[in-house]
């Protein structure tokens, strides 16, 4: 069990660029009575023009920094147009126009929106052909379209050209001096373009407090689609417990970067975390230990529905993973008869993995698989049901195979679609199965074989995915057994070439996952997670064009001053040029009174 941490480490304070007392607009200038005496040193200035100049620096200290570009957001937008003529300020008195099937993003918006501002920005429908300062438009046939005649783009994008379909993800977002208006086929789109709205507006709009700002969004047009259809990132539960809420927040994270898969592992040789009515041990008895011997815990089917339910308001999938035949120990703690010995084996609350199995020549094996995937497929709305298969070291090959493929159609009669990690790839291939990589070298020709008789891929390689490692030697928590993973080395990958023999179209995309033999509290997740989710979210939304070390740190370091007013713990990378000096570094926990509700 990790020690007692410090106080956390909360990342750089938002950046003040407005000018210091030294700059000339703070200055009085001489007035046309200057000739007389007025205005010159030991001569009182008129009331007028003091009135005049302290209503400049009121202007002034409203005004803040220069609004955030359109080619500073994160992930890199496929197509970007700028207009500097173009930029809008959002007034007390805005409201947000939306067709009615696109509402609901509307009041997610407008939630964000309101707390920094301090304005009601009320949601009506938007009568057919009548814009507001806000308007979010659903669309089906929502085209790219090109955003002026002569107009450059900042890349030509790999997703499609401008004018080609928005897509099932794709938006479009103008700016015009006049409104903002969003455009999308889907309400996903428009969730997506609704975040780079909430990313172009001044850092403060994270404050829950009502800030003293001019809320300025940069004019232009930005058209945008990703290149990855999967894009998610996993949280390890099992080994250390979290509750519903920090779940909960966790979604938010991914749907500010537009990753629109949450992948929960929920079961392990620590604790069994979902509640599975027809087997109520499983968390009677397994889920009620965690690594070092905490507390444990698990989810009902309310607060797995309320997870699914929230995820999906927000256009992120729920992937529920029940680890077989390995990772069990829980479960044979449980149930005794599930292990090859019928000799219940004592609760585990250390980190090995591998020793663990279900007997794969008993036939109560697969009523109890058959139990358990059914019941969480019928939980679970999306269409995948992740099986695990890792590191079932003491299974022989054979029977590891017959219990896999067996196991795959069970799944498969729920109605979902298998996942796996690449572990399975020797097995019989079922339709549409989608095999995890996490390997540490591209070459795989197993897994490679497996993609040709038809798996696609999820790449997920840990040296530069897995955000349970450390970034650097003195990092406080985490491992590095598949090496050091700064933010440099999540960025500078591509998912489409990674894994060699496999086409760019059998990879279906790219997943963070977080495990958490190390990771206790939802601010050391947050501390691992950032700043390198950002860089895997870069590489599963933005074209391979856009992906350039330089420019996306530039990018990312925007970032920080957002996470600062949100409450949201980040490790101070040294790579990237934070506007201000952060302090030191600590480990980072949960401090008294920390807010530990979802961000929204």
């Amino acid at each position: 069990m990790p020690t007692t941490p410090t106080a956390p480490e909360t990342g750089p304070e938002p950046t003040d660029t407005r000018p210091t007392s030294t700059s000339t607009r703070d200055q009085v200038p001489p007035s046309a009575g200057a000739a007389a005496g007025e205005g010159l040193p030991g001569v009182p200035t008129p009331a007028a023009e003091l009135a005049r100049v302290a209503a400049g620096r009121a202007a002034e200290a409203l005004a803040g920094p220069a609004p955030v570009r359109l080619d500073d957001v994160v992930p890199a937008p496929e197509q970007v147009f700028p207009d500097p003529a173009g930029d809008f300020t959002l007034g007390a008195d805005a409201a947000l126009r939306v067709s009615p099937a696109g509402r609901d993003v509307a009041e997610q918006l407008a939630t964000w929106l309101r707390p920094a501002t301090g304005f009601p920005l009320p949601v009506a429908d938007a009568p057919v052909g009548e814009d507001g300062p806000l308007t979010l438009t659903l669309s089906p046939s929502a085209p790219g379209g090109a955003a002026a005649p002569g107009a450059r783009a900042t890349d030509d994008g790999s997703g499609g050209s401008v004018g080609d379909g928005l897509g099932d993800e794709g938006y479009r977002l103008d700016v015009a001096a006049t409104g903002v208006r969003i455009t999308a086929a889907t309400s996903a789109g428009l969730f997506h373009g609704a975040q780079t709205l909430r990313q172009l507006l001044p850092a403060a709009i994270e404050s829950r407090t009502p800030v003293a700002a001019r809320w300025a969004v940069s004019g232009g047009t930005i058209v945008d689609r990703p290149r990855f259809p999967y894009r998610g990132a996993m949280l390890d539960v099992a080994r250390h417990f979290f509750a519903v809420e920090d779940v909960l927040r966790m979604v938010d994270h991914l749907a500010r970067y537009k990753l629109n898969h949450l992948h929960l592992h929920l079961t392990d040789d620590q604790g069994w975390r979902i509640a599975v009515d027809s087997w109520p041990r499983l968390t009677e008895v397994g889920g009620a230990t965690a690594v070092g011997g905490g507390p444990g815990g698990w989810y009902s089917g309310d607060d797995y529905r309320r997870i699914v339910a929230y995820a999906a308001r927000r256009h992120v999938t729920v992937v529920p993973e029940i680890d077989l035949p390995g990772h069990t120990n829980a479960a044979l703690v449980a149930y005794p008869e599930l292990a090859s010995g019928k000799v219940a084996p004592p609760p585990y609350t250390g980190t090995e993995v591998g020793f663990s199995y279900v007997d794969p020549d008993d036939e109560r094996t697969y009523a109890f698989v058959a139990d358990v995937v059914g019941e969480v497929a019928a939980l679970t709305p999306g269409p995948w049901l992740h099986l695990g298969g890792d590191e079932a070291f003491k299974v022989p090959a054979g029977s590891y195979r017959a219990f896999v493929e067996r196991a795959q159609r069970l799944v498969e009669a729920t109605g979902k679609t298998v996942v796996g990690w690449h572990q399975l790839a020797p097995a019989g291939h079922v339709d549409g199965r989608v095999l995890q990589w996490w390997g540490t070298n591209g070459d795989d020709p197993e897994t490679a074989e497996a993609v040709r008789r038809g798996a696609r891929l999820i790449v997920s390689p840990a040296n530069h995915a897995y955000l349970d490692m450390k970034y650097a030697p003195d990092t406080p928590i985490g491992h590095d057994w598949a090496g050091l993973i700064d933010v440099r080395r999540a960025y500078e990958w591509d998912p489409g070439t990674h894994v060699r023999g496999v086409p760019a179209e059998a990879v279906l995309g790219v997943e963070a996952p977080l495990w958490t033999e190390s990771v206790s509290t939802r601010a050391e997740v947050e501390y691992m997670l950032f700043p390198r989710l950002p860089a895997v979210a870069e590489l599963g939304w933005s074209p391979r064009k856009t992906h350039d070390w330089s420019r996306f740190r530039s990018r990312l370091a925007g970032h920080g001053p957002r996470w600062t007013t949100a409450g949201i713990t980040f490790h101070n990378s040294p790579e990237i040029p934070w506007p201000v000096t952060v302090p030191p570094q600590h480990r980072p926990t949960d401090r008294p009174g920390h807010d530990r509700t979802p961000l929204g």
